[in-house]
């Protein structure tokens, strides 16, 4: 096969088949191709008034040496690469007791992994599994009590189930290929396998999740919801689990927390497990209306259903701090995220027609030790609990979150009015002055950071934008040290720190692969 890159396709013209366009860009007859496949597509809007889908495709040929012989650029034989060996084809030692703390991305690739490997395992959420998720989620948006144990940061598929699904594009890596295969498996859309920046959607994902448990489940291995492990320590060669007041032994233990399990990280270091601060970033959540993302981004072809809605990322480097877009939601709406009470928590979500009137994404600034005020290992997460005490109260204490003009953040003062962009954080929502939530050194690298974003981006910086605060969880505040080969946890013999709460992972798709990852050490281990 032959694959072929920088295919260019207008928007304008039909997109739904591309032997046309292979033919002339291998300078052969229609008849010649055989079958295609697409393997990447991205948009190239550089020229607004001339934006084309761009394609790397697989093309079967009758007379490939001849093609060859023309030194066509892009266009090269294409190299097979081979996936891991099949893991089902081997022999494990299935008298080892294996537990999976946490059913989010990386605890479910990783239970699927072992599943398909016929090596049974226990997974153990201390949420509730997706469809009584969901329920209590609603519950939260509409009467404000908070289910600490079940909620947009815990419970089946993770924090990532309440998102906008968004897949960081790993398929060059082996497991990253088998990772979106099983997720189109499960009921994603199939454009995830080839698209620039691929997404799933909320309204999908929950689908996604129920189906992957179903098949965990129907292989052998068992998952308990509501089940919060609440001490972990070594014991022989194991360790013994506190689960529902009963202590259970496993010989192995991947810990797949997620970055919000603030409790059992603090369980960890009051029992010795080495932890170490690690930088992550806090900010705000900015609203935009998605028609003027739209159209700052295509221009005159804003319209063209073809390139759907419109994303962003942005980032800026002032003298001391570094400032970014992340985790940006089109067409989508903030959502309250609190896992804990007396704080406010916001995230941002679509679903996967990315069809409501506002774009929203996070707006972060780095922080590290000197913003935390202490070496303490755990001071990271003080830090953002105080932060997060700061917007609960900002909003009236009462899980309303509180809301600023950009404008007025600019010019320091409290929000009395708004302009064309309302908010979509579903509780309800305070006028505030986000400014006393961080310091001035934080501040003012927002400030420079949102005009060095309009020039980035026409309407970044409109005076109307929305901020809501406050954005605390983009990744995890400490790492629990592991070794570089082994992947166990340095001083807890036989205990897998893996994904975003431990530390090794930033979005759905690493921490599915980092999942993986220590699913194939464990099986190297016991394999016979």
């Amino acid at each position: 096969m032959l694959l072929v890159s920088q295919l260019k396709v207008s928007i304008n013209d039909d997109n739904t088949d591309l032997t046309n366009f292979i033919s002339i860009k291998l300078r052969v007859s229609k008849a010649v191709i055989l079958d295609y496949s697409i393997q990447r597509r991205s948009i190239d809007a550089r020229r607004k008034d001339d934006i084309s889908f761009v394609y790397s495709v697989l093309v079967k040929v009758k007379g490939e040496k001849g093609i060859l012989t023309k030194s066509i650029p892009n266009v090269a034989k294409h190299v097979f690469t081979y996936d891991d060996i099949d893991l089902s084809k081997l022999q494990y030692d299935k008298d080892k007791k294996i537990a999976i703390i946490g059913f989010g991305p990386a605890g479910m690739f990783s239970a699927l992994s072992f599943a398909q490997a016929g090596v049974n395992v226990t997974v153990f959420e201390r949420g509730q599994e997706v469809d009584k998720r969901i329920h209590t989620i609603e519950q939260f948006n509409s009467n404000r009590v908070l289910n600490t144990e079940s909620n947009i940061q815990f419970g089946e598929g993770g924090a990532g189930t309440f998102s906008d699904g968004k897949l960081t594009n790993r398929k060059k890596d082996p497991r990253g290929k088998w990772l979106f295969n099983e997720l189109v498996k499960a009921g994603a859309p199939e454009e995830i396998l080839y698209v620039h920046n691929p997404h799933i959607g909320t309204d999908k994902l929950i689908k996604v999740v129920k189906n992957i448990r179903k098949e965990i489940i129907e292989l052998g291995s068992k998952i308990q919801f509501s089940s919060k492990v609440t001490n972990i320590t070594p014991h022989k060669e194991g360790l013994h689990l506190d689960v529902n007041g009963e202590t259970q032994y496993f010989d192995y233990v991947i810990l797949a927390i997620g970055h919000s399990s603030r409790d059992t990280i603090e369980m960890l270091f009051n029992n010795k497990c080495d932890i170490v601060q690690k930088p992550f970033a806090v900010g705000f959540r900015i609203e935009h209306k998605q028609s003027m993302i739209n159209e700052s981004q295509f221009g005159s072809s804003h319209t063209n259903e073809l390139l759907g809605a419109a994303e962003y990322k942005l980032t800026h480097q002032t003298k001391t701090k570094g400032v970014y877009t992340f985790c940006m939601c089109p067409g989508g709406w903030v959502v309250p995220s609190s896992s804990e009470e007396g704080m406010v928590v916001t995230n941002g979500m679509s679903e996967y027609k990315r069809d409501r009137v506002n774009a929203n994404s996070a707006v972060l600034v780095t922080v590290s030790t000197e913003d935390f005020g202490s070496e303490h290992p755990l001071a990271g997460i003080e830090f953002q609990r105080s932060l997060e005490r700061k917007a609960f109260t900002l909003g009236g204490s009462d899980y309303s979150a509180p809301i600023q003009t950009l404008e007025d953040f600019i010019n320091n003062k409290t929000t009395t009015s708004l302009g064309d962009v309302l908010p979509s954080y579903p509780i309800g929502v305070t006028y505030s002055n986000l400014r006393s939530v961080f310091s001035e050194e934080i501040n003012e690298a927002f400030i420079e950071s949102f005009s060095k974003f309009g020039n980035k981006l026409i309407g970044f910086d409109n005076k109307d934008a929305l901020l809501t605060g406050v954005e605390s969880r983009s990744s995890s505040p400490v790492r629990i040290t592991r070794d570089k080969e082994t992947l166990q946890s340095i001083n807890f013999s036989n205990m897998y720190p893996t994904g975003e709460g431990a530390g090794y992972a930033g979005g759905i798709v690493s921490a599915a692969i980092d999942g993986i990852k220590v699913t194939h050490k464990i099986l190297e281990k016991i394999r016979l």
